[in-house]
């Protein structure tokens, strides 16, 4: 009976522990640091290197908004391409329990909108970038997640090509920093 107490209590507080990074009030900060992409305009498909760093605010439990930077640097057959961009993110996790992989994940789905380019030998698209996907963040502490982002990206604008869409896996972490609400609970 008392394993079964001590089980239920762990339990617990390994759940409230997972909610309590997605409070209102509370700030995630990090990057996806690779990025591996396909490529749907002409040539083939390439493989580079993404820096993706964002702040984000929980507005309500479960919402965060914020600022996001992207710069990278790819190759493919012959061309190498650079891209950036700026502008913001939103990021909505699900419930604890809906499609759930492990005690310690959670889903979320993730868009953005900002002034992207990309940048190739031969053409060049820059304007309005924008972006929705999927994706789940592992925690390995109360405060430290892994995540994996599969994200579709597009960009319309001005230069030799009007549009440049892209599909991308991102790999990176992110910090969740407890709000002033937190912090004065736990005191």
């Amino acid at each position: 009976m008392k394993k079964l107490i001590f089980t239920l209590l762990l339990s617990s507080a390994v759940v409230s522990g997972l909610m309590a990074q997605t409070e209102k009030g509370n700030v995630l900060w990090g990057a996806n640091v690779g990025n591996i992409q396909l490529d749907f305009q002409k040539g083939s498909t390439q493989f580079g290197i993404d820096l993706n760093p964002k702040i984000g605010y929980f507005i309500q439990d479960r919402l965060a908004i914020g600022p996001e930077v992207t710069i990278g640097f790819h190759t493919t057959s012959g061309d190498d391409i650079f891209n950036y961009g700026v502008g913001a993110f939103g990021r909505y996790y699900l419930y604890k329990g809906e499609a759930e992989v492990s005690n310690n994940s959670r889903w979320f789905i993730e868009a953005n909108a900002g002034i992207n380019g990309v940048n190739t030998g031969g053409s060049n698209t820059n304007g309005l970038g924008l972006g929705i996907g999927p994706g789940v963040a592992y925690f390995l502490n109360k405060n430290v997640a892994l995540e994996a982002l599969l994200k579709y990206n597009f960009t319309a604008g001005f230069g030799n090509s009007t549009t440049a869409n892209r599909l991308g896996l991102g790999v990176g972490f992110q910090i969740y920093l407890p709000g002033k609400a937190l912090r004065d609970r736990l005191k």
